[in-house]
């Protein structure tokens, strides 16, 4: 049983890859896609915009699609419709079909991601969340790489989507080999969790603070008629919202930052935003290991604060390595903040409001990733894209000063009741 169970968790983390790999193709192949299509700088966010619409709108709707499909072929059909788009890039003529083609991609994404995130966080240990989405970092690390491959060696950004198209396809396949198992992996792990005594192996529940053990006897028991109005709820969605907005922010203007204002060639700056990616992937496999020692909270305030540093270096006229090494601390220091948010929910706002609050903060996610980076490239347009290190490092305040909010406003929470 726990044997076919782990065996089962590696076919959900290739599902998660799945997931990453077209996330960070676009910025990646944006600054020679732009020429070839005849777009503008800007048309890089629409085209995110509309992606990450589609995204919220899947989301949303994943909770009944679940309920009623099941979480398998949901995450099976969702990877065929990714697939499908992104062998549509590779043949688009014009801006027009690659704004049509960024539906299915969207629709395709939100689905996979609500879906995964369910069934791992309800049948498998906590600290299996920051190695999930350390395999959403594995693809987003592997797009670049593979665009800049095939610009360089081929001359063709049409043949890396190509290319990632045939890999989307490859773990169809294995999902639909394995879709049977699904629900008996499912059923195996409920009653596994029944028959044990509730345990978290996680410092982020374990002691993680003083109020944990007030919140157990609370809001884990009766959860709020209005939980948006419990303290610190509304600071903690803006936590989400500039954290999403300016992880896809950097991943998808930062190339164009290295080509426009940096002058490095384009291949080289696909590779580089490779190991922006591969900071994100790197720090979440070693967060797995650290949640069970450190808190969450602590995590959080650490990674932005390393992620600043990184900023910092990219405002600063500094040799290229320096630069390289300011994007690989920008994802370093992310890899923690978005599985942590997520697993403090239970914590912050107590176990009984947490499966609609997760609902929330995941749309206000979705939300921050739609309009933060077209906006961005609304700005760069006017002003140039030089200003992408300001930006960047004024998103990554804001969602610290927002989670830190947080942290202090249910903490005088508890001292006061």
């Amino acid at each position: 049983m726990a044997a076919m169970a782990t065996w089962f968790l590696i076919v959900i983390y290739l599902a998660f890859i799945s997931l990453g790999l077209p996330d960070s193709l676009l910025g990646a192949a944006w600054p020679v896609m732009r020429p070839d299509l005849g777009a503008p700088l800007e048309a890089a966010g629409m085209l995110a915009m509309i992606v990450a619409g589609g995204t919220i709108v899947s989301s949303l709707a994943s909770g009944r699609l679940i309920d009623k499909l099941g979480t398998g072929p949901i995450t099976l059909i969702s990877c065929l419709m990714t697939a499908a788009a992104l062998l549509g890039f590779s043949f688009a003529p014009s801006l027009l079909w690659f704004a049509l083609l960024a539906i299915p991609l969207g629709l395709g994404a939100g689905a996979v991601d609500a879906a995964l995130n369910h069934y791992v966080a309800t049948h498998y240990e906590a600290h299996h969340m920051s190695w999930l989405h350390c395999f959403w970092g594995v693809g987003a690390t592997g797009g670049p790489l593979l665009i800049s491959y095939f610009i360089k060696e081929h001359d063709s950004w049409r043949a890396g989507y190509t290319a990632v198209a045939i890999i989307q396809v490859a773990l169809v396949t294995i999902l639909l080999a394995t879709l049977p198992l699904w629900k008996k992996v499912a059923a195996q792990r409920s009653m596994l969790r029944a028959s044990s005594r509730p345990h978290h192996s996680d410092a982020s529940v374990k002691g993680s603070n003083k109020f944990t053990a007030k919140t157990d006897r609370e809001e884990d028991i009766r959860p709020s008629a209005q939980p948006m109005r419990l303290p610190g709820v509304k600071m903690s969605m803006l936590a989400f919202l500039f954290y999403c907005g300016v992880e896809t922010l950097v991943g998808l203007w930062g190339a164009s930052f290295l080509v426009g204002a940096r002058g490095i060639p384009a291949e080289t700056a696909a590779w580089w935003i490779s190991l922006y990616y591969g900071g994100i992937t790197i720090g979440r496999l070693i967060t797995g290991f650290i949640t069970l020692k450190v808190s969450n909270r602590i995590l959080i305030l650490v990674g932005p604060l390393i992620s600043a540093l990184g900023a910092v270096l990219l405002l600063l006229p500094l040799p290229g390595a320096i630069t390289l090494a300011g994007f690989v601390l920008i994802g370093f220091g992310f890899a923690p903040v978005y599985p942590g948010l997520i697993h403090e929910t239970p914590v912050r706002f107590g176990r009984a409001n947490s499966a609609k609050l997760i609902g929330y903060q995941m749309a206000v996610a979705y939300t921050g990733t739609t309009f933060l980076p077209p906006l961005f490239g609304l700005l760069a347009s006017q002003a140039g894209i030089g200003l992408f290190p300001v930006v960047s490092l004024l998103l990554i305040v804001l969602m610290l000063l927002c989670s830190e909010y947080v942290n202090r406003a249910i903490k005088r929470k508890y001292l006061i009741a």
